[in-house]
């Protein structure tokens, strides 16, 4: 599939408005250079399709090249329904795609006019893979994700203390580093206090927008009132996968009685797998030990591989 690059924007300061330019560097790693969005993190470069901002023009805005913030302008792909790895080949660059829309902290001079503004729910963002020069008017080349790529995963810690910096989390960083071995790729870590509303925003966005293949909780599973990391994942969750709850509580008997306290939880929303490991890093090494190797065949057939071509 193939597309077109219609304008490219950049800005020198976060919140200023991005002004079009004819031609531009993509640095690797980091984004447009020159533009202030650029940096260590998955949100490199913006893409909006050009036929959804005509269609918002339409509507009476005004709205110059760069208006909603976004740093490419492309026509001739719906960009809102690719797949989260999917890769634009621009020139000699190459970029992938990191997540799909966005949350809007801080509503922009459009909302504010308009009363709604497309970027947050019409635009994806992109990391740099490969660095280059891009021109208005190139040709955009666009390689959707194979099926046998490997698994992507998060992992969030919920901790009043470790939040707070009491304790230092070892949980999470014992995940990862077992994820990483068994060849998942760690796309976030976030070490967040107990409680329900941060946790359900953030399984959301990982879910929706960064379209995460699985991702882990530990910590908040007991019986303390500020443990409600199930409670959070059941309502966001579509459908539950309780067999992978009661095989990790069978698991964890046979080391020790108290895993009955266990209260966690695992489901699916959408093609996200999310599951609550205990939270003591002992406990977070046992079960994926014996969760990993069986793993793979329920995330394949999420992605609709049926486990059979997902490999790691």
């Amino acid at each position: 599939m193939t597309g077109k690059l219609v304008g490219i924007c950049i800005s020198k300061k976060r919140g200023t408005p991005k002004k079009p330019v004819q031609t531009a560097e993509i640095v690797k790693g980091w984004g447009i250079k020159g533009d202030a969005h650029g940096g260590d993190w998955h949100r490199q470069v913006s893409f909006l399709s050009k036929e959804k901002v005509d269609d918002f023009r339409k509507r009476g805005a005004e709205a110059a090249a760069g208006a909603f913030g976004e740093n490419l302008l492309v026509e001739g792909f719906d960009l809102r329904k690719l797949p989260v790895g999917s890769r634009f080949l621009i020139g000699n660059a190459a970029l992938e795609l990191t997540q799909i829309g966005k949350e809007c902290h801080s509503h922009c001079e459009i909302y504010k006019k308009m009363g709604d503004c497309i970027m947050p729910r019409e635009g994806v963002f992109a990391e740099v893979i490969t660095g280059g020069c891009i021109q208005t008017g190139d040709e955009i080349k666009l390689i959707e994700p194979e099926n046998d790529r490997a698994f992507t995963a998060s992992v969030i810690t919920l901790s009043d203390k470790g939040h707070a910096g009491l304790r230092k989390d070892e949980s999470g960083p014992a995940a990862a580093r077992l994820l990483s071995e068994a060849g998942y790729k760690v796309k976030e870590m976030l070490l967040l206090p107990d409680g329900k509303e941060q946790l359900k925003r953030n399984l959301i966005r990982l879910a929706d927008q960064r379209q995460m293949d699985v991702i882990f909780t530990t910590g908040g599973t007991g019986f303390s009132e500020r443990d409600v990391t199930p409670e959070a994942t059941i309502e966001v969750c579509g459908r539950m996968a309780e067999g992978i709850a009661e095989a990790i509580r069978n698991n964890s008997m046979k080391i020790t009685p108290r895993a009955m306290f266990s209260r966690g939880a695992a489901g699916i929303r959408g093609k996200t797998l999310i599951v609550n490991l205990p939270g003591s890093p002992k406990a977070v090494r046992e079960v994926l030990e014996f969760l990993l190797p069986e793993l793979p065949h329920g995330l394949g057939i999420l992605r609709g591989s049926e486990g059979e071509c997902a490999r790691l």
